[in-house]
């Protein structure tokens, strides 16, 4: 296959890159050209340009691009995450239509942050979106309507289209979920985020990789898709499996008040952690894909031992000693 991945040079766009390379043709779109074992191509997620002929013949598109949102949600920096997200989407669909050949599939990122902020039950593709909570998080459920209105638009008849609802990607890779949650647990911080009850959808990157797949291969399945384990969990419990598998006897909670301090000194939302999203997959379930890492703690014990592999610690290094 030829799969091209706008946006593919962050976190999801490189775990996709590393899978399907070699045995597949892959492109990366990117602001800027990198030197990978795949090609990258420039272009800049706004307008059409020599980019779309490689859409063109293309088996599947799957777009990615979109401004991080771990930052301040000032009015500049809320702009761009909305502008990032809808304008790709959008001049992508112009390209798709523009082809001669278009790809069979469309794989639109789009968030989980649309769903409910609950506990006590879970939220699948069926789930209305919803815009409870505080007024600051309601942002973050526009952003993920305007995203999908964008792909809905989009007139491309001969294209499968699928809405990918992602929990939290766990991979050891530096910089990512993952490793941000295993550093706080490493140096003692890793308690409960507020009152701990808020739940954390999760999706072990080898299950993010092989739903890609699944969702290629099985062609009649499109629209809404969420990539979730089938066993989310609360907070206190998500940050403590962590410590159990790095052998850490205890971390330092951080309440509300504190989360927000935090969070407006590193210039990051406290709704990053805050919100609860109780996600499942509802669409991949019934349609026999099975998860291979379905419950946090044994996925946790595997990540650090990837971690420590990956970092230099070896995977049979004690988990009964604090780190710090």
């Amino acid at each position: 296959m030829k799969i091209v991945i706008p946006g593919g040079s962050g976190h999801l766009g490189t775990i996709l890159a590393r899978a399907f390379y070699p045995q597949h043709e892959v492109v990366v779109l990117n602001r800027h050209r990198a030197l990978k074992p795949w090609r990258t191509v420039a272009w800049d997620g706004v307008n059409l340009g020599s980019w779309a002929g490689e859409i063109d013949g293309a088996d599947v598109v799957i777009n990615l691009a979109g401004r991080h949102v771990n930052c301040r949600y000032t009015e500049a920096n809320k702009r761009e995450i909305l502008q990032s997200r809808v304008d790709s989407t959008r001049v992508v669909g112009e390209a798709i239509a523009a082809a001669q050949n278009p790809p069979h599939l469309w794989i639109q990122a789009s968030t989980a942050t649309v769903y409910p902020h609950r506990s006590d039950a879970p939220s699948d593709e069926t789930t209305p979106i919803s815009e409870d909570g505080p007024a600051a998080w309601r942002f973050s459920v526009e952003v993920g309507r305007q995203w999908e209105l964008a792909l809905d638009e989009a007139k491309t008849p001969r294209t499968r289209k699928v809405k990918l609802r992602s929990a939290v990607v766990m991979t050891p890779d530096a910089g990512t979920p993952f490793s941000i949650f295993l550093n706080l647990v490493r140096f003692g911080l890793g308690g409960k985020a507020g009152d701990g009850r808020q739940f954390v959808s999760w999706v072990h990157h080898d299950d993010f990789v092989r739903a890609i797949r699944f969702l290629i291969d099985q062609r009649f399945i499109a629209g809404v898709v969420n990539i979730a384990a089938p066993n989310p969990l609360p907070n206190a419990d998500f940050m403590r499996a962590i410590r159990k598998a790095w052998g850490v006897p205890f971390g330092i909670p951080a309440g509300r008040r504190l989360l927000k301090v935090v969070a407006f000194l590193i210039r990051s939302e406290p709704e990053l952690l805050l919100k609860s999203r109780r996600a499942v997959s509802g669409v991949l379930t019934r349609n026999g894909f099975r998860f291979q890492h379905p419950t946090w703690p044994e996925a946790a014990i595997e990540l650090c031992d990837e971690w420590r592999a990956l970092h230099g610690r070896p995977c049979g290094a004690p988990r009964t000693q604090p780190t710090w």
